[in-house]
């Protein structure tokens, strides 16, 4: 006998494990894709050879994502045809058949070629798997705001999404550096194009999984007026530059890239020729995701007593703290270096995974506060432009951290053999970047974000979700 649903008074599924799990399954499918990123510099600089070029060839394909991500969210927004399932759901199956081979498409592994085809190789596979991340990962994100309308089962649903990027970053992070890299902490590019490959249909099964197992609770069409002027693209851009929670939450998630994104390829620098083992700097930075997953079981309970605002904004307290603490050095005994570097970690960890299991949350407030605002929720165009700037930490926040590490004599020829004083510059670089990443957090967190528990309160009581 099968297992009777326990439906709510809506005839919806109840809110459960079910929809934590078939969430965090969504994360961990984009991370199938995204982890990769941060291997990029690396097999451009070290495989391909690109040095600078690399740093040039990131910043013009942001250009794309300006197009790409707003475009892609508006026509979301735009689009009022009825599907059998969910129109979010649908956009997101569209977006993982493509992620099968997009994510490999930035990794095609030809280091003999002239650089003009290198650039062509870049910039085509880049602008391939970033189009289909986009149409998975846009409409992925403004489903949190869809599936629940309660504060706990955000905050639930936000902390389980942490889960699912946990384990889609350590995947790559533990296993591929043992893979990847050859007994002297040289990069073999062949086998990241394969890599990509597996993590391509590994990331398709997940979303697979979260597209059975997803219920939409609350009403698309919501608004505030009693007309429903059609949708404008260009007014909608206007709402989310206006929409102060929107930004404040924009500008954490930027701070909160330059320091994954922008230091990731002078961590490796500091592994293969600091510490001199890059094949255990993935278990490091696993170890160092212990507070992160400690946090995640407490995140639902402390945000109903503390609030989503307050917590963030104390963990950013706690990343600046481990960011100083950063350039604490003792060079002369790596042994003793690497010690302080673990327990930094581990604090900017506690910090980050703070922010990190509210942070879905908070945006998904920040599209309820556009709809307070102005009737309209928008949801595809606020977390367009949100996963936009993302993109654009993502991307600017590597090209100039690896223009500073050129400019500090690093040498993508020479792999992992930096010359001692380069290795040196690169792990206070790493102390830098951390150290900017956490400020940024604290200003969009503390500063800009505007709903604090008290106005969250108010807003939720006026579209009648209290």
């Amino acid at each position: 006998m099968s297992k009777q649903v326990v439906l709510d008074e809506n005839g919806h599924r109840k809110f459960g494990m079910r929809d934590c799990l078939a969430y965090a399954a969504g994360d961990l499918g984009c991370n199938m894709s995204f982890a990769l990123k941060s291997t990029m510099s690396i097999f451009w600089t070290q495989f391909m050879g690109m040095d600078l070029w690399y740093a040039l060839l990131l910043i013009v394909v942001q250009v794309w994502d300006a197009i790409n991500d707003p475009l892609i969210g508006s026509i979301i927004d735009a689009d009022n045809r009825t599907y059998k399932r969910n129109k979010f759901l649908t956009y997101i199956w569209a977006g993982s058949i493509g992620l099968i081979v997009g994510g490999a498409c930035c990794f095609l592994p030809f280091p003999a070629a002239p650089v003009w085809a290198k650039m062509i190789i870049f910039i085509a596979g880049y602008v391939v798997w970033d189009a289909f991340y986009t149409v998975a990962n846009v409409p992925y994100g403004s489903l949190l705001s869809l599936i629940s309308n309660d504060v706990k089962d955000r905050a639930s649903l936000s902390a389980w999404r942490s889960v699912g990027s946990i384990f889609g970053n350590m995947l790559p992070m533990v296993i591929l550096p043992f893979i990847i890299y050859d007994g002297d902490n040289n990069l073999i590019g062949e086998r990241v194009f394969i890599a990509a490959l597996i993590m391509g249909a590994l990331g398709f099964i997940c979303f697979q999984f979260m597209i059975r197992n997803t219920d939409i609770r609350v009403e698309q069409n919501v608004t505030l007026n009693e007309e429903q002027p059609k949708f404008n693209v260009f007014e909608a851009i206007g709402n989310f530059m206006k929409n102060r929670a929107a930004i404040g939450a924009t500008i954490a998630a930027m701070g909160m890239f330059i320091g994954m994104q922008g230091a990731a390829t002078a961590v490796t620098v500091i592994f293969q020729s600091y510490f001199k083992n890059v094949q255990i700097s993935g278990v490091v930075q696993l170890f160092a995701m212990i507070p992160i997953v400690v946090f995640t079981p407490l995140a639902r309970n402390m945000v109903a007593k503390f609030g989503k605002k307050e917590l963030a904004t104390f963990g950013s307290i706690c990343s600046i703290v481990a960011g100083l603490a950063l350039f604490i050095t003792f060079p002369e005994n790596t042994g003793l270096d690497l010690i302080i570097y673990i327990i930094c970690q581990l604090i900017f960890s506690l910090g980050l995974g703070i922010y990190s299991t509210v942070s879905w949350a908070m945006m998904g407030d920040a599209i309820d506060y556009n709809e307070w605002k102005t009737g309209k929720r928008e949801e595809g165009t606020v977390y367009s432009l949100h996963s936009f700037f993302r993109k654009l930490a993502q991307g600017v926040g590597p090209a100039l951290v690896l223009v500073i590490m050129v400019a500090l004599g690093y040498v993508g020829e020479n792999e992992g053999n930096q010359v001692w004083e380069v290795a040196v510059r690169m792990r206070y670089l790493v102390a830098g970047t951390y150290l900017f990443s956490a400020v940024l957090q604290f200003i969009g967190l503390g500063v800009v974000y505007n709903l604090d528990k008290k106005t969250l309160t108010e807003m939720n009581t006026a579209l009648g979700r209290e």
